[in-house]
């Protein structure tokens, strides 16, 4: 490596640093540091938004890839768990209302069913499934702390009963409850300013202990590398959006990322899928 590689690679350390300082749990880059190997947090973040005290997780990880269609449009869950019943869960977080758009929870919902019925199953043996969006903003804007979505028989007005649940958390809410006290935890970026001390302490960790420091970096990098590996295009587009979404201007993404600026502006002002 010579001197001006070095530099280049110390200078993008230095604004990855100056970037972890301001993420928040509402960041999808950062929640992916947060969740990571870390059932305990999961599990504590559900039992809240679904009003479930007693769930338990078996098993929870982070950007998990769902493509078993060939041809069909790819998607990476932010965060994949599955609890002691068998349920799935698919935890996102979105700062942006288009990355909200409620088609979007239908296709999570859909591929998550794809993802977990084999060909000799069942359909009776498809699993309960939950698409939680938390949303920086209050989606329905009526202050509400959770959307619940369910289908439904019209006809009967009854629940449909299908097992499928999609769930859209106000980032904006805010009181003395739970859910009130989550959501300005999920909107610090200091772990000081947090009430629950489980996101607390991991937030400190990523942001002050040299190790987890480190492990953000890896992300930041593996988030860049990603849209180089292969020539795959199509994964640039999905990291310039979400850098877009973290705040980044077009010119640092289109420089984190290797492509040209006019082309990442191009995506970002195509209209959202």
């Amino acid at each position: 490596m010579n001197n001006m590689d070095e530099q280049k690679r110390e200078q993008r350390h230095q604004e990855d640093l100056q970037r972890l300082r301001g993420f928040r749990p509402i960041d999808d880059t950062f929640m992916r540091g947060l969740f990571k190997e870390n059932i305990p947090l999961a599990e504590f973040v559900l039992r809240i938004i679904t009003g479930k005290p007693d769930l338990v997780l078996m098993k929870c990880e982070t950007q998990a890839d769902m493509k078993r269609v060939t041809g069909a449009r790819s998607i990476c869950l932010d965060a994949y768990a599955t609890d002691s019943a068998g349920k799935k869960y698919d935890i996102e977080v979105q700062r942006s209302d288009n990355g909200a758009d409620p088609h979007r929870a239908r296709y999570h919902s859909s591929m998550m069913d794809v993802e977990n019925l084999d060909e000799k199953q069942e359909y009776r043996e498809l699993p309960d499934t939950y698409v939680i969006f938390i949303t920086e903003n209050d989606y329905y804007k009526a202050g509400k702390p959770v959307y619940v979505i369910q289908n439904m028989n019209l006809t009967l007005g009854k629940p449909f009963d299908d097992g499928a649940h999609i769930l859209y958390v106000n980032g904006e809410y805010r009181d003395d409850s739970d859910i009130g006290r989550l959501m300005h935890d999920f909107n610090c970026t200091s772990a000081d300013d947090m009430h629950f001390s489980i996101l607390a302490e991991k937030t400190r960790y990523l942001k002050e202990n040299p190790k987890g420091v480190s492990e953000m970096c890896k992300v930041m990098e593996d988030l860049r590398d990603e849209s180089y590996a292969e020539g795959r295009e199509e994964q640039a587009k999905m990291t310039a959006k979400n850098l877009y979404e973290q705040n980044f201007s077009i010119e640092q993404i289109a420089k984190a990322i290797g492509f040209d600026i006019s082309t990442v502006e191009k995506w970002l002002t195509q209209k959202a899928v």
